[in-house]
């Protein structure tokens, strides 16, 4: 802040106390009123029809179900949320998920964990945002990230496969071109360097670095590297605490390394997350007799692709009209579609997304939506 000519310093640390005092005023008037400061009715009666959390012992909130890249006016991009015992363990950080987490009415408090299936933009585009925004000013009756959280994603790929359809590609950051979550994390911290100083300064925020706990994921000796993805594998131990025990598998997402599924047991049940994946036993061996299994899924049906798309898309995912046959080799209980995507861009239809993956499948489906609950107990 600039000092006005003439003013005393007394005057301009009354002005810094006032600017406090005024974000501080910001965030009681938010929690008073169980909306967001800012936003139009629209944004406040969106946040007021999920603000209240059903109470359950474990339950799956699908903060945003979109795949890929592309940004879409209807749905935002894939997090998931897991409540176990009202503590939050989190799913992949897609575009958006910071605000959905607060319309869903979780609070950054409970986080307890973030586990990142793969670094994909559209699965990480908001997860340094948990941090930088999330661990802020506490607004929302208090609400912000106040203590370290787990972070669980892949290290470093260790080298990048050749170009899709052969030909040279551009490198960008070629003396370190295949980051980990780890540094990826650290970039972070360097590139918003500037705004964190300021805050810490000016607002007394937490050092933003003491809040993401990284941890990358280390992997079994099966041989497994960016040439060798996914290896046959049994599942292997990632995290274990007093409410859940999770664990992971790599699994094929096209040229991707490493990709990972993972899975919660609770004493109340069990929840598996295909991340992005094309048909993998990798999947259906971690998935097995699970209550619950999140499993993306595309459209390619009645569209005109060339040869090439429709090949790379097939390594990378798996088509809605099969996945029922996969949650049936798993022996699922509930089959739910996220991570929703069309190859033409068009809108998901709901009806007709349920009767494709009904087949072969005699469980439940439920095509996800967001900011959909999912009661398990």
């Amino acid at each position: 802040m600039c000092p006005v000519p003439g003013s005393t310093a007394a005057a301009a640390a009354s002005a810094s106390v006032t600017r406090r005092s005024l974000i501080g005023g910001v965030g009681a008037l938010a929690a008073s009123l169980g909306v967001a400061a800012a936003g139009g009715p629209a944004t406040q009666a969106a946040a007021a029809s999920v603000a209240s959390p059903v109470r359950s012992r474990l339950e799956v909130i699908l903060l945003g179900t979109q795949a890929g890249p592309p940004v879409s006016s209807d749905r935002s991009g894939i997090a998931t949320a897991l409540v176990v015992d009202g503590r939050t363990y989190l799913v992949d950080c897609g575009r958006g998920a910071t605000t959905q987490f607060v319309r869903a009415g979780l609070k950054f408090r409970s986080l307890e964990a973030i586990f990142l299936t793969h670094l994909h933009a559209d699965h990480v585009a908001d997860y340094y945002d948990f941090f930088l925004l999330g661990g802020s000013v506490p607004v929302y009756g208090g609400d912000n990230v106040a203590r370290p959280v787990k972070v669980y994603g892949p290290g470093p790929a260790g080298g990048l496969p050749p170009k899709f359809g052969g030909g040279e590609a551009p490198t960008v950051s070629p003396e370190h071109p295949t980051p980990g979550t780890a540094d990826l994390t650290r970039r972070c911290h360097d590139a918003y360097a500037y705004s964190s100083n300021v805050f810490l300064r000016d607002m007394g925020i937490a050092d933003i670095r003491t809040l993401a706990d990284v941890r990358e994921i280390a992997l079994p000796e099966v041989g497994a590297s960016f040439r060798r993805t996914h290896p046959a594998m049994r599942p292997f131990l990632v995290l274990e605490d007093e409410r859940v025990r999770v664990t992971a598998t790599l699994v094929p997402h096209g040229p991707v390394f490493p990709s990972f599924a993972f899975r919660f047991d609770t004493r109340y049940g069990s929840v598996t997350f295909s991340g992005d994946t094309t048909y993998s036993d990798n999947l259906v061996t971690l998935a097995k007799g699970s209550d619950l299994l999140l499993h993306e899924a595309i459209n390619l049906e009645g569209m005109n692709l060339s040869p090439v798309f429709r090949d790379h898309l097939l390594e990378s995912h798996v088509e809605v009209q099969k996945v029922g046959g996969i949650a049936e080799s798993a022996e699922a209980k509930h089959l739910v579609l996220t991570h929703l995507g069309s190859a033409n861009g068009s809108r998901i239809n709901p009806a007709q997304w349920r009767k494709w993956a009904q087949r072969g499948y005699g469980g439940r489906v439920t095509v996800g939506e967001d900011l959909q609950r999912i009661i398990v107990a």
